[in-house]
This record gives C-alpha cells, structure tokens and sequence, in this order.
C-alpha cells in the first residue's frame, strides 16, 4: 500500500459493489488514501478479497473504515436524533453486532481505526439512554481493542464539552474522534476552532468539510454543506489550527454532493486548495 505522508490529502468515500474500479474514481481525484465507508446495506461478505487486491494493486491507503447503518436519515435534526447509530432501541443490537462486523473487516484490511455516527448523545447523564450509550460504546471499543484499533466518534451532534466529558465517562483508550469541522456548524452544536482546541488530545482523524449554520428561525433544520472554502468553517484558519495543535494525520475531503460530476469538480478544487494551504 501508499505510505501515507504528514497531513496527506485524502478523500472520504463509499464502498459499492466493484472495489478497483471504486479506488481509481477516487484516484482520479488526485489522491492516494482516504477513508472508506460502508453503507448499511453494502454485503461485506465476499468483497474481503477484492478490496485487499485493490488497495495492494493501485497502492491506496485506508485510515479509517466508517460505519454507516440501514434506516439511518439525515433529513433534519428531530430526525437524526429519532434514526440515527445507537440511539434508536430496536435496532442497537443489530447496529452493535454490524459494527463490529466492520470492524472486523477493517481489521483484515490492515486498517486500525473505525469510525460512526453513534446517534446524539443527551447532554443530562441522569438520563438512561445516556448510560445505554456509554455502555455500547464501551462494547464496541473493546471489541476494537481486540482488533488493535481506535474507535472515532464523530463530532457535530453533541457540542464539545458533552463530547469530551463523554469521552470520560467511558473512559476507554482506543476511544478517539473524528473531526469535522463542518459538523458542528450544520448543527449549531459550536465553533470549530475553538472546539480543537478542547478534542485535540483525542483526534485521530479529520475531515475537510465546510457549510452554513442552520437558518433562523426553522428550528430543527440542518444547515447547508458548501464546497471546502465556501462555508463557515475558516478552513485555512482550521488547517492552521491543525498544524498548531500537532495533528500529522491525513485531510480527509467529505463532499456530500448528490451530483457526482459537480461533486467530483468540488473535491478536485478542495484539493488544490489543500495543498496551497498545506504548504503555506
């Protein structure tokens, strides 16, 4: 595989059906790693040795494998809160049992880190569901322990403070974070800046994402993606925060564009802007 470089520039996508095919489309943005997620209604089974040959083959490197679920929706925040990771009940067992199973995946892939949404986590720890989600988090970074690798949450829908405190209270060593800067704006959940400065012990991996806060006065709305350096987010100020708090990991490109040729056109611009930014 690539030997990853400090603060490489990588791009976060979605494994489908033909492996090698899927690698060089993300080559062709002009990258060499990323972070590979897999849809909650992607079958693993039998696709092991095609990603293994396609990695070896076109010399692309993994950081992080990412766990997404079925019936999970992104729609707005009551419906991020009523669909999304563990929070939901009837689901769990399931969703514990399918990240583990990716987990296992990554793990033969060669891969140390795993990454998900766990769904919000509530800021009153009195509350039930806060302690059911530490304990599932506490399961599945066991089971990672197992496999040598970290568990990222990944920031946006808790503000800082309630994520870091919940880091402690489930007081597990692999636990680490994925940050994403754009996260946060879209949910009005903090500053992304500032919040670095409160995760940074804990990030283990990042993504380079941008948009707008939440427009007034439609509570419960998300708000709105933009193109990298186009949003909210100050990303030469967040690459400068990164160089100043000492991470070395890769800039992961999340670009959540239905259009595939205007999302291919964005990354490729987020791209060179990275490198001008990595380099000044």
């Amino acid at each position: 595989m690539h030997r990853v470089g400090e603060l490489e520039i990588g791009v976060m996508f979605w494994a489908n059906e033909t492996a090698i095919a899927t690698i060089r489309s993300v080559k062709a943005l002009g990258v060499q790693c990323g972070q590979l997620g897999i849809p909650g209604d992607y079958s693993i089974g039998g696709h092991t040795q095609d990603w293994l040959e396609g990695l070896r083959m076109e010399r692309f490197s993994l950081a992080t494998v990412v766990c997404a679920y079925a019936g999970e929706s992104y729609a707005d925040i009551p419906t991020v809160m009523r669909t999304v990771g563990f929070v939901p009940p009837a689901t769990r067992q399931e969703r514990i049992a399918r990240t583990k199973y990716v987990a296992d995946f990554a793990s033969q892939l060669s891969v140390e880190s795993v990454g998900c949404h766990v769904g919000f986590v509530p800021e009153d720890r009195s509350l039930a569901l806060y302690g059911e989600i530490v304990d599932v988090v506490r399961e599945i970074c066991d089971h990672c322990a197992g496999l040598n690798q970290t568990f990222a949450l990944e920031t946006g829908q808790e503000s800082p403070d309630v994520l870091l405190r919940f880091l402690k209270d489930v007081d597990c060593k692999n636990l680490k974070i994925n940050f994403d800067p754009a996260n946060l704006i879209l949910y009005g959940t903090g500053d992304p800046l500032a919040a670095l400065d409160v995760l940074a012990p804990h990030i283990v991996s990042v993504h380079c994402k941008d948009g707008d806060f939440p427009p007034a006065g439609q509570p419960g709305a998300l708000g709105t993606e933009r193109p990298l350096g186009h949003g909210s987010v100050d990303i030469p100020a967040f690459i400068g925060k990164l160089k100043e708090i000492g991470y070395r990991g890769i800039l992961s490109i999340e670009r959540e564009e239905p259009d595939v040729e205007k999302r291919d056109a964005d990354i490729r611009a987020a791209v060179k802007l990275l490198k001008e930014l990595r380099a000044a």
